[in-house]
């Protein structure tokens, strides 16, 4: 079935803006906050009291939009017995960024495993990672602001849409929370 496309309205006030944010449900509230704090480079800002745990994190810049939410204890579950996990429809969120080689640096430090892009025909350059709740991330950069190296495109380190590098046992949990300095355990 083919969809004809509906075509904008101008001039009758509907305006998309840009991300406002995404909502990450975890079962590990303190290795979430390591993730995107630490090696991500969010930071924590005031989150309302919503009656249950989480976290709200933002852009590093002043007045930097919170852009994601965690969700942790009753919410996350949604009435299950276990908070689910992966991006599921979603396969990506990516996120603008600088500093390919400093991001590198930062996943091998913290025991992560990540994939590396060059977008065909384009300057930009994309790194891939997992968060701890296996929500997979873009990091995308331009690389003629880049110093360094291009992307690995080596068979080992290389992108390939569709294929899952995430394995939830292997994922580097003490190594993110004692970089980040958190001691909590796993919530519900």
């Amino acid at each position: 079935m083919n969809a004809t496309p509906v075509p904008p309205r101008p001039g009758d006030g509907a305006m998309t803006l840009g991300l406002f944010h995404l909502a990450i449900k975890t079962a590990d509230l303190a290795l979430t906050r390591a993730f995107w704090c630490g090696v991500i480079g969010l930071r924590e800002v005031p989150r309302p009291d919503f009656g249950y745990p989480g976290a709200w994190l933002a852009c590093p810049q002043p007045g930097g939009q919170a852009i994601v939410h965690v969700y942790a204890g009753g919410p996350a579950l949604g009435g299950l017995d276990q908070v689910p996990a992966g991006s599921a429809a979603i396969d990506h969120v990516s996120l603008a960024c600088a500093g390919y080689h400093a991001y590198r640096a930062r996943f091998h430090a913290a025991g992560l495993d990540w994939r590396e892009f060059l977008v065909p025909g384009t300057t930009l350059w994309q790194l891939f990672v997992y968060d701890p709740s296996g929500v997979q991330l873009e990091l995308t950069f331009e690389g003629a602001s880049e110093a360094g190296a291009a992307p690995d495109m080596s068979e080992h380190r290389v992108y390939r849409a569709g294929q899952a590098f995430f394995h939830a046992p292997a994922y580097p949990r003490q190594t993110l929370l004692s970089s980040h300095g958190e001691t909590r355990h796993a919530t519900r």
